[in-house]
């Protein structure tokens, strides 16, 4: 399936320079991980965040959102944003990942 390069690009310098940070391909797309554990990253031109269980009903209701299904099956606390809503709040997007990942122990 590919990513945006640009899109990933954007997310690389909102995350700015953080030792715990790296990126893995993953579910097709290219993901940001925070001490082990996944935030968010990019899959075509779409972000995917994890927003975590609690949050993820929230999350959904938000315009431009709907859940993360790539296996076929929505992936609960995971989350697709579309790129209207990424044009309007992509460092907001990304911070709720990164709280979500830094709120779970290290791997």
């Amino acid at each position: 399936m590919g990513y945006s390069k640009a899109l990933a690009d954007k997310v690389r310098y909102l995350l700015g320079q953080n030792d715990a940070l790296t990126e893995k391909q993953m579910f097709g797309g290219l993901a940001f991980m925070l001490n082990g554990n996944m935030a968010c990253g990019v899959v075509g031109e779409e972000l995917m965040v994890r927003v975590g269980p609690e949050n993820y009903d929230e999350a959904l209701s938000e315009r431009y959102t709907r859940p993360m299904d790539y296996t076929g099956r929505p992936l609960k606390g995971m989350v697709y944003v579309e790129e209207d809503a990424i044009q309007q709040d992509l460092d907001g997007w990304i911070t709720k990942g990164v709280e979500f990942a830094g709120s779970l122990p290290p791997k």
